[in-house]
């Protein structure tokens, strides 16, 4: 079983996250971690070294603990905090200056305080503040307000260029785009930190099968060399036979601890999706931990191959993110041709004069209109824009279409393998009785002086070679399983 995900799409800018903090350490403790972790990891609570180890505790503890997924979840906060940084955009802006003349003719001074407020539906802004003047001005300088200076209000609104789409807000409907793209990212490294979590647990568990099958060998010829010894002894056997099985309990003890280095091997390799809930520690399972066997399974239906390929097409990540990339170009191919349109803009502004005396050219209540018209007579910068962001549209298209294709091709190929290694472990599981039969049959004629010990040697060997095809042939149906499982997108 796979403990399934659920994945937010963030679709608004409200932002929640959940920020992680490391547990406190101080510098002694950080230095003497750092020294230790790599040559060992934690040893399991005394209560747990005996209970089954499940692959459904391998990933609980990758969903909550495993470093790399907790790294790629801080995809979605980076995402988040590019969506607030292009929300900026539009804030609310306070612009204040002044000016004065301090040689010449004129000796007058003006000074403003404005607030700025960007649209956020039709481009443009709405503006509104307070100036004052004093001294002696020109009468053609607009800045001239009375004593008790003026209130203003205004807005400037573009018609054509920028009025739908602009920078601004291209930049900030991609950074929600990007909220969203982080899942997809996200949920291609779970599958993934998923799988390879599986193909170790069942390989730590298929190692540990093996080192029991070598051991048990190894007594079986260490209890026969005892037997052969007194045989020795009353001259029933010759001392030959007796060294030509000591060879064979030293080759099996060799054997031993190879296979038992193999499941060390494994069980560090383990420990890395396995660590503390509380710590965050890489843990060492022991080999009580080992289950007694490998899960029970079914046999894999061919009937839900094209079921499956319609779910993984739906809902495999890689999908998702050419499709959101390709709102992204969208978005951007609009901006470009927003760029081919001439820059009409039109404004409106009004002063009113608040208390005091008035210069007498000057009314109390003044409204301003404004029209502005420009354009590029060539425009190669905007047509320019226009043919990248097609070209990259065309692109993303056909990295959409072998995308399918390829995910297709997955499935099916996963499937296969899924089907061969049911059957390869099928057949592995009458290869053994065949082999166990010819053993037990070998043992009893060599109990009956029918046959020697090197033919019980050449059978016991073939009845062990059987075994371990067998665990191996389950390691790889279960290998082959989170494979497809891993093709087909499934969370659960």
């Amino acid at each position: 079983m796979i403990f399934p995900i659920t994945l937010k799409l963030n679709t608004t800018l409200k932002m929640k996250t959940t920020p992680l903090t490391p547990q406190p350490m101080n510098r002694c403790r950080a230095a003497m971690v750092a020294l230790m972790l790599p040559f060992a990891g934690l040893e399991a609570a005394p209560e747990e070294k005996t209970r089954p180890l499940l692959l459904t505790e391998v990933l609980q503890s990758v969903q909550t603990q495993y470093p790399p997924y907790l790294a790629a979840m801080i995809e979605q906060d980076i995402a988040n905090g590019r969506a607030r940084q292009a929300l900026g955009a539009f804030d609310l802006n306070l612009n204040a200056g002044s000016a004065f003349a301090p040689a010449g003719y004129y000796d007058g001074q003006t000074g403003y305080a404005m607030l700025e407020q960007p649209l956020s539906n039709w481009g443009g802004s709405v503006y509104g503040g307070y100036r004052l003047s004093s001294g002696f001005l020109p009468n053609y300088n607009k800045e001239r307000t009375s004593t008790d200076g003026e209130g203003v209000l205004g807005f400037r609104i573009p018609l054509l260029r920028d009025g739908t789409i602009d920078r601004r807000r291209a930049t900030l409907w991609q950074a929600e785009i990007d909220q969203e793209l982080a899942n997809p990212i996200i949920l291609r490294q779970y599958l993934d930190f998923i799988r390879a979590a599986t193909i170790s647990y069942y390989g730590w568990l298929a190692s540990g099968q093996r080192l029991s099958l070598t051991e048990e060998l190894l007594r079986v010829a260490k209890e026969r060399d005892s037997a052969i010894a007194e045989q020795v002894k009353n001259g029933a056997s010759a001392p030959i036979v007796q060294v030509d099985n000591q060879r064979l309990v030293v080759s099996r003890e060799i054997a031993v601890v190879q296979a038992s280095r193999r499941f060390q091997a494994a069980t560090i390799e383990l420990s890395l999706f396995l660590r503390d809930l509380r710590t965050a520690e890489p843990i060492l399972a022991p080999r009580t931990r080992l289950p007694s066997a490998f899960p029970t399974h079914s046999h894999p239906g061919e009937s839900q191959l094209t079921v499956d390929i319609a779910k993984a097409l739906i809902f495999r990540p890689e999908m998702r993110r050419i499709e959101l990339t390709l709102e992204k170009s969208g978005i951007e191919r609009r901006l470009a041709k927003n760029n081919l349109l001439p820059s009409l803009e039109v404004g409106v502004q009004g002063a009113q004069g608040l208390t005091g005396r008035t210069p007498r050219d000057v009314e109390r209540t003044e409204i301003e209109a404004k029209i502005e018209f420009k354009v590029p007579l060539q425009r190669r910068e905007a047509k320019g824009r226009v043919d990248v962001a097609e070209a990259q549209i065309e692109r993303l298209n056909q990295e959409m279409l072998f995308a399918r294709q390829r995910i297709t091709a997955d499935v099916r190929d996963s499937h296969s393998a899924l089907l061969a290694a049911h059957e390869v472990l099928r057949q592995t599981r009458r290869n053994v009785d065949l082999a166990q039969q010819l053993a037990n049959a070998e043992s009893e004629r060599l109990k009956q002086g029918a046959t020697d010990l090197l033919a019980l040697q050449i059978r016991e060997q073939a009845s062990f070679d059987a075994k371990v095809l067998e665990v191996e042939a389950q390691s790889e149906y279960f290998r082959a399983h989170a494979n497809y499982r891993a093709a087909i997108a499934a969370k659960n």
